[in-house]
């Protein structure tokens, strides 16, 4: 009968508390790096075996995020393993239009809550170009963009975390006419100022980025704010 190394066993058990005691983002943000590593593989990788591998890697990767979020496995790998080549941020393109009284335009969601309009930046499309689509689509207003307020990491500032990384581009603009048309994302849009906010869709934009635009629209010499 062989000797039980209680050393090594009392080792594994510690490690596996350690990793038990990891916080959510830490063990999001490896499955992340993770996906990220196998996406990379199977777009560099020549070899036949190392790509099954990378697939298996990735396909891990995805069934991790499903037991931490509790979403439906499908469903995270549509959002989670449908690109190829390296992986990069996605575009978020938000727009901050201020009318005569200096207050931010909103566009209000389906879901009740509010925020700026923008979306993902096309990939036929710059982000000037797609900002004033989005504006055009969501708030039915034709509008001038005029310089950038921000370049942000949104996980450092909107929750909840995502499984991939979002580069959010903050753009002032200046409406030029138009009005509201009924669509399937905003049921209409109304003006606020910061003591006034309604219930934000805090995903997509939250106070402290509201605030930036509103001491962006208020300075003569703004500094493009990046993380």
């Amino acid at each position: 009968m062989s000797k039980i190394n209680t050393n090594q066993d009392t080792k594994a058990i510690d490690e596996t508390k350690n990793i038990s005691s990891c916080s959510t983002d830490k063990l999001l943000e490896l499955i992340i790096e993770l996906q990220g590593l196998a996406q990379a593989g199977l777009h560099y990788g020549k070899d036949a075996f190392d790509l099954e591998r990378y697939e298996r890697i990735r396909d891990i990767s995805a069934h991790m995020l499903s037991i931490c979020s509790d979403e439906p496995v499908e469903k995270i790998k549509g959002l989670f393993c449908n690109e190829t080549g390296y992986q990069t941020p996605k575009l978020d393109s938000r727009a901050a239009i201020f009318n005569g009284q200096g207050k931010i335009l909103l566009v209000h969601e389906n879901n009740g809550t509010w925020s700026l309009p923008g979306g993902w930046v096309d990939v036929t499309l710059s982000v000037y170009e797609n900002i004033v689509k989005e504006v055009k689509e969501e708030a039915g207003l034709h509008v001038l963009p005029q310089r950038v307020i921000a370049v942000m990491d949104r996980e450092k500032h909107n929750k909840p975390r995502y499984a991939f990384r979002i580069c959010k581009i903050f753009i002032l603009c200046r409406e030029q006419g138009g009005g509201f048309i009924p669509n399937i994302e905003t049921t209409g849009y109304d003006y606020f100022s910061m003591s006034d906010l309604p219930t934000l869709a805090e995903e997509k934009v939250c106070r402290e980025q509201l605030q930036m635009c509103f001491d962006a629209y208020s300075s003569d010499h703004w500094e493009t704010y990046f993380d």
